[in-house]
């Protein structure tokens, strides 16, 4: 590779502008915006699949559900983040957990800063639990009808977090790292978040789609995406930046390791109790 294409590969994040446009102290935020492609996505390849496949769901059900599971995904998202990577900091400061505001050099709308992928996934299954419960659906069964199909609806949420410049890798010296804006030491990073765009949504997509025909027991998919999604981030956290504001715990993994570590754990019991209902 040429000099000059490496030196515009590695400053691309300085070229990206996290806003769609801007109005004042309103910003709309590409981050947003790829929230929205990701809910679409999932959604249409799992209308897609109601078309295509014996499922006994009806597209109203399905526009129900996703109602359902947007919150879910929104409230456990902002709380796990509370909860697991600052609370600390939110418990004395209580109102900043739900004011997407800031005072600070006038009036800005910000978004809720900060959302976890763990509290997310709480989030889902919780309201997806209550769903299936309130309107008598089996749990396991409707689980395993969308699992194929969430991977690829991190892609996006992974793309935002590289046009906002956050979420970057740590320091590095291959030919592919960039410079991030944010990162006040300037040096070359991992861009993490492409990685993770690619392992955890389309790679982990591409197998899960592959074989979403196979039905050897309820729950088979849920605890594959819980194990898949869980041991390719517990990987791809040893060259992602660890949270300023805990570090590396025991002076060796991440929070984000962590909690992936208790999801492949979960995947794997999962896994053991389903099958062995059918004996």
């Amino acid at each position: 590779m040429s000099d000059q294409f490496i030196n515009f590969w590695q400053h691309i994040p300085d070229k990206l502008t996290p806003y769609i446009f801007k109005i004042g102290g309103f910003e709309l935020r590409y981050y947003g915006l790829m929230y929205i492609a990701a809910f679409m996505t999932v959604y249409l390849l799992s209308l897609y699949r109601l078309k295509k496949e014996s499922f006994n769901y009806s597209k109203d059900m399905l526009e129900n559900l996703f109602v359902w599971i947007i919150f879910g995904l929104m409230i456990g998202a902002r709380l796990g983040y509370v909860l697991f990577y600052n609370l600390g900091y939110y418990s004395s400061h209580l109102s900043e957990i739900v004011l997407p505001f800031t005072l600070e050099n006038g009036f800005h709308f910000t978004g809720l800063a900060g959302m976890s992928y763990h509290g997310g996934l709480i989030g889902v299954i919780l309201s997806g639990a209550l769903f299936c419960w309130k309107y008598k659906i089996n749990f396991w069964e409707l689980g395993d009808f969308l699992a194929p199909s969430i991977p690829i609806g991190y892609t996006f949420g992974r793309i935002g977090n590289f046009i906002n410049g956050e979420l970057y890798g740590r320091v590095t010296d291959v030919a592919w790292g960039m410079y991030f804006p944010h990162d006040m030491t300037g040096m070359l990073r991992h861009p993490s978040q492409l990685y993770e765009a690619f392992f955890e949504g389309i790679f982990l997509f591409i197998i899960l789609w592959g074989i979403r025909r196979i039905r050897p027991f309820s729950g088979f998919f849920v605890s594959l995406y819980l194990i898949g999604y869980g041991t390719i981030r517990f990987f791809i956290e040893f060259v992602r930046e660890p949270d300023p504001q805990i570090g590396l715990l025991s002076g060796y993994v991440t929070m984000g390791q962590t909690l992936c570590l208790c999801m492949i754990l979960a995947g794997v019991i999962l896994y053991i109790v389903r099958r062995r209902s059918l004996i």
